[in-house]
């Protein structure tokens, strides 16, 4: 069993900066990527960045430039540094972490961005 826990998510104003935090722990062997998703408030989860076990990064377009995906295997946790943040960024933000082709969610934590 894996287990995700997320943290670093608050309000900040627009234009602001947030890094956010997962931290895995439990049976995890072998590569694994990791990645964050949200998901505001009547829309679906949407994808918002990942990165692969060898450290590749990929972006959805909303958040490329602005956000920064990074890990540290050692930690087994992975980061998104948050900049230029905009009033459509506001989401619970998910942590999802793919191992052997299952799933693990995070309890999410909230991002609000308004003035």
């Amino acid at each position: 069993q894996v287990q995700l826990v997320e943290s670093g998510g608050g309000l900040v104003q627009p234009g602001g900066s947030l890094r956010l935090s997962c931290a895995a722990s439990g049976s995890i062997f072998g590569p694994y990527v990791m990645g964050w998703y949200r998901q505001a408030p009547g829309t679906q989860r949407e994808w918002v960045a990942t990165t692969g076990s060898g450290g590749t990064t990929n972006y959805a377009d909303s958040v490329k430039g602005r956000f920064t995906i990074s890990r540290d295997n050692s930690k087994n946790t992975v980061y998104l540094q948050m900049n230029s943040l905009k009033p459509e960024d506001t989401a619970v933000y998910y942590c999802k972490l793919t191992l052997r082709m299952q799933f693990y969610w995070g309890q999410g934590t909230q991002v609000t961005v308004s003035s």
